[in-house]
């Protein structure tokens, strides 16, 4: 199987990634990516690329992560800061730009004082989100997308840069259930991510019987969204996600669609491996 979604670059996993990705090994996971969420993670992740054999990256500036660029620094310059994410873009284990998108969720808990949702902040994550889309392109790599309570803005944006060249090469990570997004992903041959949620939200369960197997793909997005029975664990217990728990997911979904794990893991991996164009 294929993790296409595992953040090892957080500091949950500081001193535990070699037996991390032993685990998961054991567990039959044999591909992950890495997903950057801004800078410093897009550094640490490619640092971890050098480490494992089938563990890539992809490089970027997460939506919520924005907020530090103006609000909190007052002053900003997107092509400068988007320069460090562009050096990265060049190593030859990173294999997409993400995660990157549009977020209108308010998050409680966030390191960023008088955090707050407005059309200024959501203006720079577009500005931000066109200019990622761009590095993509010119450097030919794969899109991870970040959608969170933001499916107008997103969809408005990847309408007016949309470039057949991304085809293929696309996924909603973590996608919502929403029929529109859906309707543009299958338009547009992108693929859908499906995380540890679909174990206990009804509409995530309905959702992916809509969703072809060929656009299917999966994630742990690791160390968060555990997977039932984990998640009704007490939190000393189960720790956080790691990717191991990539088999949990795939049992379940398995089950919804009356199909063998055997063939979901195979096609997910063939799909998931065409998407980030490795072997």
């Amino acid at each position: 199987m294929f993790d296409t979604h595992c953040h090892l670059n957080f500091k949950t996993f500081d001193g535990k990634v070699s037996e991390v990705v032993e685990r998961a090994k054991k567990a039959g996971i044999r591909h992950i990516i890495i997903p950057g969420t801004d800078i410093q993670t897009s550094k640490k992740a490619v640092e971890l690329t050098t480490q494992f054999d089938n563990v890539y990256a992809a490089v970027g500036i997460h939506p919520h992560h924005i907020y530090s660029y103006n609000v909190e620094r007052k002053t900003w310059n997107v092509k400068k800061e988007l320069a460090e994410v562009e050096k990265l873009l060049t190593h030859p284990k990173v294999v997409a730009v993400g995660e990157v998108g549009i977020d209108r969720h308010y998050y409680d808990k966030t390191k960023y004082t008088e955090y707050r949702i407005d059309e200024t902040f959501i203006n720079q994550q577009k500005v931000f989100l066109r200019l990622q889309i761009d590095l993509a392109l010119q450097y030919k790599k794969s899109l991870i997308l970040h959608n969170r309570e933001a499916k107008k803005d997103t969809l408005s944006i990847l309408r007016e840069v949309w470039d057949k060249s991304i085809e293929g090469r696309s996924v909603f990570h973590c996608c919502e259930p929403d029929g529109e997004l859906l309707d543009f992903a299958k338009q547009h041959n992108m693929c859908i991510g499906v995380d540890g949620d679909i174990t206990y939200r009804k509409d995530k369960q309905e959702f992916i019987k809509k969703v072809p197997l060929e656009m299917l793909v999966l994630e742990t997005d690791s160390p968060f969204l555990h997977p039932e029975p984990l998640r009704s664990q007490p939190r000393a217990t189960r720790g956080p996600n790691e990717p191991k728990n990539l088999k949990l997911i795939a049992e379940f979904i398995a089950k919804i669609l009356h199909i063998s794990l055997k063939e979901l893991a195979e096609v997910t991996e063939e799909n998931s491996k065409r998407l980030f164009a490795v072997t």
